[in-house]
């Protein structure tokens, strides 16, 4: 083993870490106060910012690329399980009440059910072939319009004095006093927004340019810290001599999701429900379309076939179901408590029963 490659991974996986947290404080912050402004719901803007799993596409691309197509696959199903058993299961657990999700939430939630269940049958009967994946990458091209149009039809229906209450300059003000660091105690990931310290002077309204600018920021660097971790952990993995498929579904999905399981725990910490559930929702269609759809498409078929077991497709369905429930019948820190041990425990079998 090549100890002074595995310090340097592990050196650029703290790095990755430190980005990573950056980016989800800031990423939160100006989600919520965008969709205020817009009068849109927080789920329809997060899941086209943080349900964007970009660095999960080039994670799967660079995989595709070396030849090895069953990491690819693994790593798109690791992530899916982790994104609902691990990340939306922190955001419950840091909640602190009882979740009750909009009618954006239930509706992609149902979508991601449908399109987890096309899956399942696509792997269980070895379809994985050009024709699948061009129906995925065909639905992740509606899916998008939908978002798009969903946005669209909420700001145009918006209140034309929604802008201008006393309440949203109060809450808004007090957002970019968190953000300009007048309350260092209203950042932490572990305390909701509207803790505070002490008074402090209102701070200026900034722009909706401004705030977008912020967004995109926090954004990128998700996405960079995500692509770090990711390949920090693979070299790390490939060092100990993990199979491709163990390490896509374990290591490599755990460390490909920090950016989901950040988000989901500093949004349920303060209040967030709309923008948990959009990174968890947004991020499975993200990668069970787009990820999948170019996996199949590109991918050595024979490779697909043979890396696909039917304890982790149904693994994948029964999380996505897992989701829709909660998400319909609303969910308290219990329901995140038990995902979080069903998440323990399927870790747990992949190293040892299921283990190649």
């Amino acid at each position: 083993m090549n100890w002074d490659s595995v310090c340097y991974d592990a050196g650029a996986f703290i790095a990755g870490l430190c980005l990573l947290e950056y980016g989800a404080d800031r990423f939160i912050d100006h989600t919520a106060i965008i969709a205020r402004r817009l009068g849109v719901s927080q789920t329809l803007v997060a899941l086209l910012t943080a349900g964007a799993e970009w660095e999960e596409l080039a994670v799967v691309v660079a995989c595709i690329l070396q030849g090895r197509s069953s990491l690819a696959l693994g790593n798109v199903m690791g992530s899916s399980i982790s994104n609902i058993l691990g990340a939306f299961s922190l955001g419950l657990l840091f909640h602190p009440g009882c979740v009750a999700f909009d009618r954006s939430a239930k509706i992609y939630s149902a979508l991601l059910f449908l399109i987890t269940t096309s899956f399942m049958v696509v792997g269980l009967t070895k379809s994985m072939g050009w024709l699948a994946g061009s129906i995925f990458i065909g639905v992740f091209a509606s899916y998008l319009v939908s978002v798009t149009y969903a946005i669209y039809r909420g700001v145009l229906d918006r209140p034309e004095d929604s802008d201008d209450s006393d309440d949203d300059m109060s809450s808004e003000s007090h957002d970019t006093e968190a953000l300009n660091g007048h309350h260092p105690t209203d950042i932490s990931p572990l305390l909701p927004n509207n803790t505070s310290g002490g008074h402090a002077t209102r701070a200026q309204k900034h722009t909706l340019l401004y705030h977008v600018a912020q967004l995109v920021l926090g954004f990128l660097a998700l996405s960079l810290s995500g692509y770090v971790l990711s390949h920090s952990a693979a070299s790390i993995a490939d060092a100990v001599g993990l199979s491709d498929t163990v390490l896509g579904v374990t290591v490599l999905s755990f460390a490909t999701t920090l950016p989901e399981k950040f988000v989901a725990g500093i949004s349920g910490a303060r209040g967030h429900g709309g923008i948990v559930i959009a990174s968890t929702a947004g991020s499975n269609i993200f990668l069970l379309t787009l990820c999948l759809g170019i996996t199949l498409v590109a991918g050595n078929r024979k490779d697909l076939a043979d890396s696909v077991i039917p304890f982790e497709l149904l693994t994948t369905w029964a999380s996505s179901a897992l989701l829709l429930l909660a998400v319909f019948l609303g969910s308290g820190r219990w329901v995140g408590g038990i995902l979080l041990v069903l998440y323990a425990v399927f870790i747990a079998l992949e190293f040892t029963i299921y283990k190649r």
